[in-house]
């Protein structure tokens, strides 16, 4: 886990230095442990090193293979990089190091961009290759590692951070009105390849990018998982999708614990993280370091669920560790929490992980979490009506979709946002419908819970853990995205997921290694108080950027709406709960806090 960085020129020209090394400065929190940079002609490739597979010397990057030609910076954990450094010795390579990294690029050699086909990980990295003068980018299946572009002219600039980016310079900072409109609508979601702002692009999950060194560019997007029944499937029984989904999670929970330094895990009680330890401590894990995050209660609201952590920490016997969050403390931490975010997201529980990885990454660099079982195994509440929808009724689906998941309608945004800033047309409408009409799902389900892996989990959740964790050095490991786990869970009968008020396949696969109490508890999440009903300094700053100059100067949104939000400021939710002046206020915070406007 790391930060990677770095600049081509398509007209010949040396690269800017200097703005490559304020690029690589600004992802110091990324790797504290090292950095280095390389540069030949018109490429220079920067990195920040977080030390957790071979820590000598050996594995530090940029990484120069000179008599393969090669250049790389790579971001991530390549969990079978043992399995393919043998396979790859076999061949004829040899090896001066243990790390990762070096497999990567002989495994780029060995079968060029085809490699990443063979990458059992989390990776995002960049390689230069000295005889054509190509330059090669690549992100993994999930996205769960960013890549961040910036191609202006005759230079395209790349970092594993937005703010990177920015630091560099010369970005055209304006907003784009499309991401605007699918961060109103899918709470603060903006696919790939749009950010917030209109010079900044991302690479999609599971794409690999060539560019030539005139600056032409190909994508191969190299895996789309099926979301159709499987024919080899007719037979199964519920039990055997139980036992194959148990199965599934725990080989990728004993994937992620490949490392040179300790793993530990974030342990909410939940029946995510909570199988996650169950399965550590079944393979032998003993003396397990877990951590947990509790806030001051704020009125009705409680602020931890350490009666469900301590329930598990207790049942495996793990090393665990309680952080309670004072609400002093936590307003403190809104600048570093908005510091870290490579771009704008609503979800109170970015400071939550934001604090957690704090206090965790005083005890270990490594940990395994739970992301993904929701938007893979139907865990939210907008699935189960999909189930009534017929499956060729494509805008049936959509409907049902969109009325329960989308934070407000193309006609309800048009009375939110300036004339100047509303995307005509309902682009978020049209990106879902887009996707919902793809081949390789069978029904309305499998086309939501599609959309949701591939789209809104990768710029949601997964973003946010990446970002928060990595403010403090920390690397996170998610198994339920291990991408044959999530192929298997795409293959799962709707109504096996749906069951139990969903995820009910996980529930009924881990009642063999989890207390009952675990499992049949009401669905958590981190609570924030303070957050989830602003008041006292909380909505001051929120009120503070909504009436700023820059806001002012911007002017995003309705005055009558903002003012109207704030005559109740904790009354008005979006579909899913989330408080509306929260959404627009954090999207502002976070454009003045990166000098955007």
């Amino acid at each position: 886990m790391c930060g990677l960085c770095g600049e081509v020129r398509f007209d010949g020209a040396a690269p800017d230095l200097a703005a490559v090394d304020r690029m690589s400065c600004r992802m110091e929190p990324r790797g504290p442990n090292g950095q280095g940079v390389w540069q030949s002609g018109p490429v220079a490739l920067a990195h920040r090193r977080l030390a957790i597979i071979d820590l000598s010397a050996a594995g530090a990057q940029p990484m120069v293979e000179s008599a393969l030609g090669l250049s790389v910076v790579f971001n991530g954990c390549i969990y079978n990089y043992r399995e393919l450094r043998d396979e790859l010795r076999a061949a004829g390579y040899e090896f001066f190091s243990m790390s990762d990294t070096e497999v990567v690029a002989k495994a780029y050699h060995r079968w060029g961009t085809d490699c990443v086909r063979h990458f059992k990980g989390m990776f995002a990295f960049a390689v230069s290759e000295r005889a054509t003068g190509r330059l090669v980018l690549a992100r993994d299946r999930l996205g769960i590692k960013p890549l961040y572009l910036s191609h202006r002219g005759d230079r395209l600039r790349f970092a594993s951070s937005l703010p990177a980016l920015l630091a560099a310079g010369d970005v055209d900072t304006s907003i784009d009105p499309v991401a605007l409109h699918h961060y109103m609508t899918f709470h603060a979601v903006v696919p790939p390849p749009r950010t917030i702002l209109t010079g900044v692009r991302k690479l999609p999950p599971a794409t690999v990018r060539v560019y030539e060194p005139d600056g032409r560019s190909t994508d191969t997007v190299y895996w789309s998982p099926s979301h159709d029944r499987r024919a080899e499937d007719a037979g199964l029984t519920q039990q055997d999708w139980q036992d194959r989904v148990l199965d599934g999670l725990r080989t990728a929970v004993r994937r992620r614990m490949v490392a040179d330094v300790p793993v530990g895990v974030l342990l909410s009680g939940g029946i995510d993280s909570s199988v996650i330890v169950a399965l550590l401590a079944e393979q032998g894990q003993h003396g397990l370091q877990t951590f947990s995050i509790g806030f001051e209660r704020v009125g009705d609201r409680e602020g931890d669920e350490f009666v469900f952590s301590d329930l598990v920490a207790r049942e495996f016997d793990t090393d665990h560790h309680r952080i309670m969050v004072p609400t002093a403390d936590l307003f403190t931490e809104v600048d570093g929490m908005l510091d870290a975010m490579s771009e704008p997201m609503v979800s109170h529980d970015c400071i939550a992980f934001y604090l957690l990885s704090k206090y965790v990454s005083r005890s270990v660099k490594v940990v395994q979490s739970g992301q993904g079982a929701d938007e893979i195994l139907a865990g939210y509440d907008w699935y189960p009506p999909l189930a009534a929808v017929v499956d060729d009724d494509l805008d049936g689906a959509l409907s049902t979709y969109s009325g329960r998941f989308f934070d407000r309608t193309h006609a309800e945004l048009a009375q939110i946002l300036m004339p100047p800033w509303l995307a005509p047309d309902d682009p978020s409408r049209a990106l879902a419908a887009a996707h919902f009409a793809r081949p390789g799902a069978g029904g309305a389900l499998d086309r939501a819970l599609r959309l949701d892996s591939q789209v809104m989990l990768v710029d949601d959740p997964v973003k946010r853990v990446d970002t928060m964790t990595m403010a403090w050095g920390l690397e996170a490991r998610v198994p339920f995205l291990d991408h044959e786990f999530v192929e298997l869970a795409a293959a799962v009968p709707p109504a096996l997921k749906l069951a139990q008020q969903g995820k009910g396949v996980l529930k009924e696969a881990s009642r063999s290694v989890l207390p009952a109490e675990v499992i049949d508890r009401p669905k958590g999440h981190f609570p924030v108080p303070a957050i989830i009903n602003l008041q006292g300094p909380y909505l001051d700053r929120v009120v503070d950027a909504l009436h700023a100059p820059e806001a002012k100067q911007r002017g995003l949104f309705r005055p009558q709406y903002v003012q109207h939000l704030l005559t109740d400021p904790n009354r008005f939710r979006t579909n899913l709960g989330s408080n509306q002046l929260w959404q627009i206020g954090l999207l502002e915070m976070w454009l003045q806090h990166h000098g955007v406007g």
